[in-house]
């Protein structure tokens, strides 16, 4: 059986990200969304989300390339030195992670302030995943795991790609898509086994992995319809990042603008019943509970 939970990142970003995404939930296969806490259109999105129940959503938790809901001076080792932001890459928390320089107490610190901005709005936090997927450090992953808990939330991405979803002839003739590729299946083998290991301890619910992850920026329709046919069986979550390119983005921090309406027309050119007649995929929202058994891949 093949089972896929369609995420749309960034809910709270700008009004243009939570008007596409509810227009890909309405009109396409999105089941799920992650709320950043910390975005400028925050309200709106909690107002939208009350609007549509069945759409899950998780928090989107924030510990790059943005500002901490808590104070600078107490979270002082997540923040690029000199200034009271978060670093701004992936590569630069990479770098502070080697470092040792993360604080595992300021990461659940900041993490529970997030988590609990969701609960104030009233919003049921169905799971949890990390902006630009900081948390398959395994040093972060463990705060995470442990602010999520102490407010109810049992389930978390999976963020390692599935094997196979993107062909070597394909990111060969791409080469933003075969450096993704090949950061991808690096962090696979060097992380996976030990961040599996922690959300089994942990407790928490999982999918198999991610499709979307190497193709983030570069996924079309044609690049959607590909990784669904090489889809393997089981549970897997399609990480996408629908979006209007309007002023709005251009005045926020962020590399996917005009692929954030490619992505959103890509998501929208198929429907529940073509995935299943075409691929055999069922669609399900990222909302676990007591009748759904846990779902832990084997390492």
């Amino acid at each position: 059986m093949k089972r896929l939970i369609v995420n749309a990142d960034d809910f709270g970003l700008t009004h243009g990200v939570n008007r596409a995404i509810v227009e890909c939930h309405e009109r396409g296969i999105v089941t799920s969304a992650t709320l950043m806490a910390t975005g400028a259109c925050f309200d709106e999105a909690v107002a939208v989300a009350a609007a549509i129940p069945d759409l899950s959503v998780g928090c989107h938790v924030v510990l790059v390339d943005g500002e901490p809901l808590l104070p600078a001076s107490e979270v002082r080792s997540l923040l690029a030195p000199g200034t009271s932001r978060f670093y701004h890459s992936i590569g630069e928390v990479l770098g502070a992670v080697l470092r040792g320089r993360f604080n595992a107490s300021e990461v659940e610190a900041e993490a529970e302030a997030q988590f609990a901005r969701l609960r104030s709005a009233n919003v049921d936090v169905s799971h949890f995943d990390a902006h630009k997927h900081t948390h398959m450090f395994p040093s972060i992953l463990k705060p995470l795991l442990g602010a999520a808990s102490a407010l109810g939330v049992r389930a978390v991405r999976n963020p390692f790609e599935a094997p196979g979803v993107v062909g070597l002839s394909e990111a060969f003739a791409d080469r933003t898509l075969l450096v993704r590729k090949t950061e991808t299946t690096l962090l696979r083998g060097l992380l996976r086994e030990r961040w599996l290991k922690l959300v089994r301890e942990a407790g928490f619910n999982t999918t198999d992995g991610s499709l979307g992850v190497a193709a983030t920026g570069t996924l079309d329709a044609r690049r959607l319809r590909a990784m669904l046919m090489r889809m393997p069986r089981g549970t897997w979550e399609l990480v996408c990042h629908p979006g209007y390119n309007d002023p709005d983005l251009a005045r926020v921090r962020t590399k996917l603008r005009e692929s954030r309406e490619v992505e959103m027309a890509a998501l929208q050119s198929i429907s529940a019943q073509e995935l299943r007649r075409d691929f055999g995929v069922e669609l399900m929202p990222f909302r676990w509970n007591s009748s759904q058994p846990a779902v832990v891949p084997n390492i």
